[in-house]
Formats: structure tokens, C-alpha cells, sequence
């Protein structure tokens, strides 16, 4: 080989690994810590998807009143089957606190008192009325 191949086979071979390894400056290629970041991204993406998925079996306007537990805990288990793993109810209220404004979801302490009034229950007259004319 002569001096001139020799320099076109090592620029060749700089030229291939550089392809293969893809150089920190090309920019095609994005910086280290971008790439855990977009991986992150993609992740946030995926869950807020399958939580928007969810609210279809789930709408958030019964988050507000007496079914807020239930729906909550359906979601808790939806987002938990979709991503093999536990989600609090914290966590949940927190993504969909980026959808919707969870303050105005909250129960009026109108609710409250409406769930907590308690009156003695008492058949009317008329059904005893009734039971004494079968008699």
C-alpha cells in the first residue's frame, strides 16, 4: 500500500466509526442527559394517554359527590394494571390536576350536610291501613 491508501483507508475507517459511535458533536444524536429526559417525556406522554383513556370509563364529573372514591379508586386501578404498578390516590388527583381545575371537582359542604342529615324512618298510616284490611 502506498502512503496515499494508507490515508484514505484510516480516514475511512474514522469516517466509519464515527458513523457507528455517532460523535458527541453531531446532531443527530442528542446529549446524554437529553436522551433520559426524552425517555421521561415519552413516559409522561404514555401515562397521561392512558389516563385520558381511562376517563372514558371514568368521567371526572363524578369525581364530584358521593362516587369521588370509587371513581378515584377505578382509576387508581386502571393507571395500576396499564403500568404494572401501585398509583396512589395522590398521584392521580396530581395528573388530573393538569387536565382539570380539581378544586372546582370538590364536594360543596352542601353535599355534606344533605350526607349526613339523618331522619327517623316510618312506614306511612296507609300501609298499615292496608295490612289490617287483608287481616
Amino acid at each position: 500500500m502506498t502512503g496515499r491508501e494508507d490515508d484514505e483507508v484510516g480516514r475511512g475507517k474514522e469516517k466509519e466509526e464515527e458513523q457507528d459511535d455517532m460523535s458527541i458533536h453531531s446532531p443527530c444524536k442528542a446529549p446524554p442527559s437529553s436522551a433520559s429526559s426524552l425517555s421521561k417525556e415519552q413516559s409522561q406522554v404514555e401515562l397521561e394517554l392512558t389516563l385520558l383513556e381511562a376517563l372514558e370509563i371514568y368521567p371526572p364529573v363524578k369525581l364530584r359527590g358521593i362516587h369521588r372514591h370509587f371513581v378515584l379508586y377505578g382509576l387508581m386501578e386502571y393507571l395500576g394494571r396499564s403500568f404494572d404498578r401501585q398509583f396512589t390516590a395522590d398521584e392521580v388527583l396530581q395528573l388530573l390536576d393538569r387536565f382539570y381545575n380539581i378544586e372546582m371537582l370538590k364536594s360543596d359542604d352542601d353535599d355534606i350536610e344533605i350526607l349526613n342529615h339523618e331522619e327517623d324512618f316510618t312506614l306511612p298510616q296507609s300501609y298499615f291501613d292496608k295490612e289490617e284490611t287483608m287481616a
